[in-house]
């Protein structure tokens, strides 16, 4: 685990270094990089993001990670673990900023849509659990009452349930992690859920 390349993509947008403190917590060699030749050489890597859909997408075409990141997830199949914003960019296209996406998951970003808004506020902020949909290397030693912190108003849709690793009900129920293949994107944010998160990471390291 020591000697594998993890890099942390930085383009502007997420709580970078708090992930990489919880991969050194991990003893793994977690690099923040936003340069297009160190992604390509990473062994695995993380998107990380917090923030607005459409931004983000201009912010990687204009560091010119948008094609290294295809190569290295499509053509490489380097492990790739997208967190909050970073799991929705894996999709087609978001509603917000009505923009497209990678396009790695035949999914969707749609906005919170809630009858309850006293009860259910938007952004969906704080504690909730999940739901394992399906096995996974990613999901060892976690189960269905363990708990993740969210913060988020926009979540991913799919019609296609193979790719649906972990469901969450806020109101209803919403994707909370997919995975196809390399490709692995978590709703929840695993660098601030304590144990659980800390499991989670570890499991991707393994991988």
């Amino acid at each position: 685990m020591m000697s594998q390349k993890i890099v942390i993509v930085d383009y502007s947008m997420g709580n970078l270094n708090s992930v990489q403190k919880k991969l050194i917590q991990l003893n793994a060699n977690g690099v923040i990089s936003s340069d297009p030749t160190v992604i390509a050489q990473a062994d695995k890597l993380i998107l990380p993001g917090v923030g607005h859909f459409e931004k983000a997408v201009e912010i990687m075409h204009q560091k010119g990670l948008w094609d290294v990141l295809n190569k290295s997830v499509l053509i490489d199949k380097k492990p790739i673990l997208g967190i909050c914003l970073g799991m929705q960019l894996m999709a087609k296209f978001s509603e917000e900023g009505n923009v497209n996406g990678f396009g790695w998951i035949n999914a969707t970003v749609v906005r919170f849509q809630v009858q309850d808004t006293l009860k259910f506020k938007i952004p969906h902020m704080g504690w909730n659990q999940i739901e394992i949909k399906k096995e996974s290397s990613l999901m060892k030693g976690l189960t269905n009452q363990s708990e993740f912190y969210f913060v988020h108003s926009y979540h991913v849709k799919t019609d296609d349930k193979t790719v649906v690793l972990n469901e969450t009900t806020y109101e209803t129920n919403f994707v909370s992690a997919f995975e196809r293949e390399n490709i692995f994107g978590v709703q929840y944010h695993p660098e601030k859920s304590h144990d659980s998160g800390k499991l989670l990471l570890n499991n991707f390291l393994e991988i």
